[in-house]
């Protein structure tokens, strides 16, 4: 068969610059976005923050805002034009209310490798065996842990460092580990996690039944089976019920003690909104109290004018540093535009919200959450689902008495035995509240806990509470039982 020739017209769709920065910063919370911005400062030099509102040098980009927003709408349905986009200061001092924002910090700052590495330090160590140390640190996971298997390690030193050690040899290095603080760094599973840390506890008869649980009879301990520990050890329930408390106090995770600094950033809790109710009315507020105001930088923008001005009499390398000015200003532009259209983007889903959870901002009673999922927010915003599910992950909001994921507000519907629509919300609550008031020592069925709900009036299967009741992270009835 004969190559040949030919043209064809087609159309395509590409997302511009604007429109994926608009994507990735609409899903980043509002720490996330102030390192985002920090970033950006650092590697465009025509980005500066500005105490003013963003300006306008009056040099037009190579694509506007308006052009931009259309082509979304074609593409993800999800952007307005740009005369609905309020013009927002970027650090948020336009707004009505000023709270307090409470940021709840679990971690240290020192990452649980940098603190081991430090106790490494301290024991004076020979090379070999310095090296070795660091490299299970480095196989540590987060919680603390070595989850790999010491000849799989030996083998990666070997083809890696060549270096040639066994893991008998590593074992013995490991122990060093796990003499660190904190207490159960460096187990390679929870019951060696938890006989390190019972190791270090003052030895009592509640500390030694504790041990011999773990050690030998650690299965029936997960399962909850009491009657056949209390029967082969010879105890009374009174002295399991000692040896559990010892357990169950100790940290199943111990590498959560410290954190890095993503870690820390993950664990701290800083809501994006700020939702306050007073005297029967709302009002809704971003958290912008980090994120600066921002602007194309002034000198650069003139330096370009200037030269744009004289291009005739310019040499290559002139024209050369002229694109890479014009480059970086249109990339100011689009950041600044696109940190706007993010705020706007954020605005109005949290008005949407608020207007269909209204009776539940006012009152802040769980039982007044009513049934609602992405389509209805993306109905009443003009957003698509996607940007919806975008703005609700990883987001929070701080009312008077707390702060919740967004993702608390979203739950589907349920019907009573009446046909009044509620939400799946409201059902867990109550099979929560159940639970919580249950005989500990004959904790509710599935089964039990479903007649409650019927005889309530909701219409509930067997299955929809099991489901209900994990998304609770409550165990089944069996591993609830207490002695």
């Amino acid at each position: 068969m004969a190559l040949k020739q030919q043209q064809e017209l087609k159309q395509t769709q590409r997302l511009s610059p604007l429109q994926m920065q608009v994507i990735k910063l609409v899903e980043l919370n509002s720490l996330e976005v102030e390192d985002r911005i920090k970033q950006e400062i650092e590697d465009n030099p025509a980005l500066e923050v500005s105490d003013s509102r963003p300006v306008d040098d009056g040099n037009d980009s190579s694509e506007t805002t308006e052009d931009v927003l259309s082509q979304e709408e074609i593409i993800l349905g999800d952007y307005s034009s740009e005369d609905d986009i309020p013009d927002y200061r970027l650090n948020g001092s336009d707004h009505k209310i000023s709270t307090n924002i409470v940021e709840i910090s679990y971690y240290d700052d020192k990452s649980l490798s940098d603190s081991l590495l430090e106790q490494i330090g301290l024991l004076n160590l020979d090379g070999q065996r310095q090296l070795v140390a660091e490299y299970i640190i480095g196989s540590l996971d987060e919680n603390g842990y070595l989850q790999r298997d010491l000849q799989s390690i030996s083998d990666d030193l070997l083809f890696q460092q060549q270096i040639d050690v066994s893991p008998l040899q590593m074992e013995d290095v490991l122990y060093e580990i796990q003499d660190m603080e904190p207490a159960g760094v460096g187990a390679r599973n929870l019951r060696e996690c938890l006989l390190l840390q019972l190791g270090r506890s003052e030895l009592s008869q509640a500390v030694k039944h504790a041990r011999e649980i773990l050690s030998n009879y650690f299965e029936e301990f997960s399962r909850k089976h009491y009657d056949k520990i209390i029967r082969q050890m010879d105890i009374t329930e009174d002295e399991l019920r000692k040896a559990i408390r010892e357990i169950t106090s100790l940290n199943p995770k111990p590498g959560n003690a410290l954190g890095g600094t993503l870690q820390t950033a993950m664990n701290n809790i800083t809501p994006d909104f700020i939702v306050d109710s007073y005297n029967g009315e709302i009002s809704i507020q971003l958290n912008n109290s980090n994120v600066p105001s921002l602007q194309v930088n002034r000198s650069f923008s003139e330096m370009l004018k200037g030269y744009n001005e004289n291009r005739e009499s310019m040499s290559n390398d002139d024209k050369q540093a002229i694109l890479f000015m014009k480059q970086k200003v249109d990339s100011a532009k689009w950041f600044i535009d696109a940190v706007k259209q993010r705020q706007n983007t954020l605005q109005r889903t949290m008005e949407a919200i608020v207007s269909l959870q209204y009776d539940f901002f006012l009152t802040e009673d769980e039982t007044k959450l009513k049934p609602m999922i992405l389509k209805d927010v993306a109905e009443r915003t003009g957003f698509d689902i996607s940007t919806i599910s975008r703005v609700s992950n990883s987001k929070y909001v701080q009312t008077n008495t707390g702060i919740y994921p967004l993702k608390f507000f979203f739950s589907e519907a349920m019907q009573t035995n009446s046909g009044e629509d509620i939400s799946s919300r409201e059902v867990k609550l109550i099979l929560k509240e159940s639970i919580d008031n249950e005989n500990p020592i004959k904790p509710l069925t599935d089964d039990q806990l479903t007649k409650i709900l019927n005889e309530k009036g909701y219409v509930i299967a067997r299955r929809t509470v099991a489901k209900y009741r994990e998304q609770l992270n409550i165990p089944v009835a069996r591993l609830r039982k207490k002695i």
